[in-house]
């Protein structure tokens, strides 16, 4: 499976929440395999507006922690979910995940599928 990451420059700032329109079809392709996994959708579920360490999410999510990790790569590589470093006093930081989109709409263009994401306005 072909691992395709959203490019920046289809991200646009408009009024209310930052979106971005896809329109290419591997991109489009791996987005709806993602969101299709019920894996990665409990995460997207549990990480709204609630970060959480790879190894919280395992727990939350009854998943492995090596099944977490994978989850997470797909879900980051898509920009469905963000990743920020939780810096600790005792020096041990922690990566942690929170859901970076709100909305995803599909719509039908005349060059074909077209996904709008709306991200978390920060």
């Amino acid at each position: 499976m072909s691992q395709a990451t959203l490019p920046p420059s289809v991200r646009s700032h408009t009024s209310g929440s930052p979106s971005e329109v896809v329109d290419d079809q591997e991109t489009i392709d791996v987005l709806f395999e993602t969101l299709d996994d019920p894996d990665c959708r409990r995460i997207l579920d549990v990480t709204e507006g609630n970060p959480m360490s790879a190894s919280e999410l395992a727990e939350a999510c009854e998943l492995p922690l090596s099944t977490t990790y994978r989850k997470l790569d797909r879900l980051t590589d898509s920009d469905l979910v963000s990743k920020e470093l939780r810096i600790c006093r005792s020096g041990k930081h922690t990566s942690e995940y929170e859901r970076a989109i709100d909305d995803v709409t599909v719509s039908v263009s005349p060059s074909g599928l077209e996904v709008r994401l709306s991200f978390v306005d920060n």
